[in-house]
């Protein structure tokens, strides 16, 4: 049976004014302008967070299913309807576990992959990386990983200056696997060497990286300049300055910057005493903070509101569309199946109102409650 729903449809090419989508089952079937349509709500495609560590009190760093669902759950009220779920550094048996525990989800669709933010990264730009499980990329661990996964492991972040990166780097590409720059000091030579190993995307931009200098333009700068690498952006006002968010937004394009919300178990929780990793966080005015040197400790942001933040900060609604679903989608490899308002893909949409608030979620073509 074809169900529609009208409004402003923001498509990865511009925004229908008077438009519909049209879904039957789990796919879309048509996105054409509907001239009796009078405004009416944004219909944007379903967000793509593809780094993101928990949300409502629940944390996906401890590899419990759970908790996985829950935070899982939380995240899809807020127009999140495709998720990766990050870890940060760990022991190898936790690795392991977490990937055992979430496989099913990934296979049940509750989530779209595992993504491993670390351990494999620089200590001197660890930022509320846990310095202890820090070490260099083993390939051993990655192939037991990935044969584990049976292909719940979907990106892998790593520093490019560690020991034995770059044959990481060349084994997780090699199973499909993303392989992305970030908490590094790595110097614009090492950076480039990544990248032409098949490294395709940058960890939260600028956050645990070697700054920019006129001398040494470090990771940022190359992974800004290559054409084949998304960067993803936390657009919360915390990690960046809105002129950094809105200059890199400009410089990489739309299609090449990717929101994300790198979100703790925090999210949409109370100020008070929180955990990332084993270390504790402190939360104050919804700013997420290491108690023991005040590294910023991911955030408590959901993608509505980094949407909200962008738009704000300057960025147009249909590139900002792009940036919180079409982009990070193809990032990860799922744009041929998400990501976008467009004929064949599954029917995932987010209903918005006049100020970009959540009114309804659609995900595989039916609305969730």
């Amino acid at each position: 049976m074809t169900v529609r729903v009208n409004g402003r449809v923001v498509t990865p090419t511009g925004v229908i004014r008077q438009g519909c989508v049209e879904w039957d089952g789990d796919r879309i079937t048509a996105v054409a302008e509907y001239p009796s349509v009078r405004d009416g709500h944004w219909i944007l495609p379903g967000f793509v967070d593809m780094h993101t560590h928990g949300g409502g009190g629940h944390t996906f760093t401890t590899g419990d299913a759970d908790q996985a669902r829950a935070a899982a759950g939380f995240h899809l009220g807020h127009g999140t309807t495709t998720l990766l779920a990050s870890l940060v550094s760990a022991p190898f048996p936790v690795m392991r576990s977490a990937t055992e525990a979430f496989a099913p989800l990934v296979e049940e669709g509750v989530l779209a992959g595992v993504h491993f933010e670390g351990p494999y990264l620089s200590a001197a730009r660890c930022g509320a990386q846990n310095p202890e499980y820090l070490r260099d990329p083993s390939t051993d661990e990655l192939t037991e990983l990935i044969e584990l996964g049976r292909g719940a492991i979907r990106m892998v972040t790593l520093a490019p200056e560690r020991d034995g990166a770059l044959d990481a780097i060349k084994l997780l590409t090699s199973h499909r696997v993303v392989a992305a720059v970030g908490h590094t000091d790595a110097t614009y030579e090492q950076t480039r060497a990544a990248i032409a190993a098949g490294a395709s995307v940058g960890t939260h931009l600028f956050n645990g990286m070697r700054p920019v200098h006129h001398r040494e333009p470090g990771p940022v700068v190359a992974l800004l300049d290559a054409p084949t690498v998304i960067c993803e952006l936390v657009a919360d006002g915390v990690h960046l300055h809105d002129g950094i968010l809105t200059f890199t937004t400009a410089t990489a394009g739309p299609d090449r910057a990717a929101l994300i919300t790198d979100a703790m178990a925090a999210a949409g929780m109370a100020d008070g005493e929180y955990e990332l990793g084993g270390q504790a966080v402190t939360v104050t005015d919804g700013v997420a903070r290491l108690a023991r040197d005040g590294a910023i400790a991911g955030s408590t942001l959901t993608m509505d509101a980094a949407l909200r933040h962008a738009v704000d900060a300057g960025i147009p609604i249909a590139d900002a569309a792009r940036m919180v679903a079409t982009t990070p989608a193809r990032a990860i490899g799922l744009g041929d199946r998400v990501g976008a308002l467009q004929v064949g893909l599954r029917a995932d949409l987010v209903v918005l109102d006049d100020d970009l608030n959540v009114v309804r979620v659609l995900r595989g073509g039916s609305w969730v409650e």
